[in-house]
């Protein structure tokens, strides 16, 4: 498709929106280089510090490659794919490591401090992520699966333990992404209703045993694809 110029505000996101539909239409396949910076330039009607700015978060994200003295080059066709060539190894299991106790403390708090108007938004959240798995919608599972894990630490109500989580987001969608791609065309994946039933119970020691289980699971898992 045709870049069309962007209007003068908010330029680098404006660039950022069109470069990834070009990416995620097919414009550019996997694989091949990008136009030049000049053409980019060009095509876009803006100058070369936007799209440099724009070009490097889309290498952040995952979906460009940047190769020195042999231009840009696309890695990927959406952030979540891209997220898991990243996330990969010995990185993923740190990250689980991570997780694994922020999130238990976030279900034994959210237990006795959630709100029904939170408990409405977990199953909402959770239905979403099954209706995804049941249409074999990988990103839409992703993205449902890690706005669950989110939900449930934003119901602790600890500022700080949710902020500490907030700062994980990128990297928890990754994870994510990591543990669940051959998981739709397998066996289902693992359950959180078990989780937000002790929640809507508030049975503060059933939501410890839930969420640390599926944790302790996916490390596992984890270990096993390292020693293959």
């Amino acid at each position: 498709m045709p870049l069309a110029a962007t209007q003068r505000s908010g330029l680098v996101d404006q660039v950022i929106h069109q470069l990834r539909e070009a990416i995620r239409q097919g414009e550019w396949p996997l694989g091949e280089r990008i136009p030049t910076e000049s053409e980019l330039v060009a095509s876009l009607g803006v100058g070369r510090n936007t799209v440099r700015e724009a070009v490097r978060a889309l290498a952040h994200s995952g979906l460009l490659e940047v190769r020195q003295g042999a231009g840009t080059y696309v890695r990927a066709t959406s952030e979540v794919s891209g997220a898991i060539r990243r996330l990969a190894g010995s990185e993923l299991r740190e990250v689980l490591q991570v997780r694994r106790p922020l999130e238990v403390e976030g279900a034994r708090l959210a237990a006795t401090e959630r709100t029904e108007e939170e408990l409405r938004q977990l199953a909402d959240a959770l239905s979403r992520r099954d209706a995804a798995w049941q249409a074999q919608h990988f990103e839409e599972f992703v993205r449902a699966d890690a706005e669950f894990h989110l939900l449930t630490v934003q119901a602790s109500h600890n500022r700080l333990l949710i902020e500490l989580y907030r700062g994980l987001t990128e990297v928890v969608t990754a994870s994510v992404a990591a543990t669940s791609q051959t998981t739709l065309s397998n066996a289902e994946p693992i359950g959180h209703h078990g989780l937000l039933e002790a929640i809507a119970a508030r049975d503060p020691d059933r939501a410890v045993a839930e969420a640390s289980g599926f944790l302790t699971e996916l490390l596992a898992r984890s270990d096993e694809d390292l020693e293959q």
